[in-house]
């Protein structure tokens, strides 16, 4: 029988865990990418001395053991993707943001550090890396929605010549099925914020990226089904393969 002491260790330990899974790598020029999930819709990835974090989000714990990022990416004002109290406890003072204008017009005023606007539909150099702000938004679109057009970014990242799509939150919208040379897709599933699995598994197998992650996945309901998610794509198209990552250690 454990003792109490060892009951309240396990616990401990088990509350306390927010650490992410295991990295996985993608080949690209010069050097490898280094692709860290962390949580929900936030990630960071490493190439040749660039460090990139996407919505960061969590608290400040589950970036202990990950580098200073160079660029932060967000995509919309909501707080699982804007998120203040991360913001201000993660070492930002030489990253870049890069942001829609209404996550520019929301940042801690205690930020300093340069921030980019970028807008659906502009491309600019930022580090010296190619990025290109896409659509993101809900269906039908209405001013009401939560996720108007225009208002947040969807990206895609050129790293060592590899194209990386972070869908954003988003819905099966056409901006997304039009995409074209995705190495690698991070793509959201959770109603009723974005798209369910079939809307999602659809839309992957029409832009057809070579790698795709289901992310944001956790929903009202709960945990969307991601092995359903891998079952319609994988019997839709043996060319696209999904990676299923534990998102959720909390």
């Amino acid at each position: 029988m454990k003792t109490p002491l060892l009951i309240l260790l396990l616990l401990v330990s088990l509350i306390g865990n927010t650490q992410p899974p295991a990295p996985d790598y993608i080949p690209a020029d010069h050097t490898s990418i280094k692709i860290q999930p962390i949580l929900h819709g936030t990630l960071m990835l490493e190439w040749n001395g660039e460090v990139i974090y996407a919505d960061p989000y969590g608290g400040a714990s589950r970036f202990e053991n990950l580098p200073a990022p160079s660029m932060i990416l967000i995509t919309d004002i909501h707080g699982d993707h804007l998120n203040p109290e991360t913001l201000l406890a993660i070492k930002t003072e030489k990253a870049t943001f890069v942001v829609p204008q209404a996550v520019a017009d929301q940042l801690p005023k205690e930020i300093t550090s340069k921030v980019i606007v970028m807008k659906n539909g502009e491309s600019r150099k930022v580090n010296d890396i190619l990025i290109t702000a896409v659509p993101m938004y809900n269906l039908p679109e209405s001013a009401d929605s939560r996720h108007t057009k225009g208002r947040g970014n969807g990206y895609v990242i050129n790293l060592g010549g590899k194209n990386i799509y972070l869908s954003g939150d988003t819905e099966d919208i056409t901006e997304m099925r039009a995409l074209k040379d995705i190495d690698v897709a991070f793509v959201c599933m959770n109603l009723p914020y974005t798209m369910d699995i079939d809307q999602a598994a659809s839309a992957v197998l029409e832009f057809k990226p070579a790698v795709v992650y289901p992310f944001h996945y956790r929903g009202q309901a709960g945990l969307n089904d991601v092995e359903g998610f891998k079952k319609l794509v994988s019997e839709g198209s043996d060319q696209i393969e999904v990676r299923l990552r534990n998102w959720y250690s909390e």
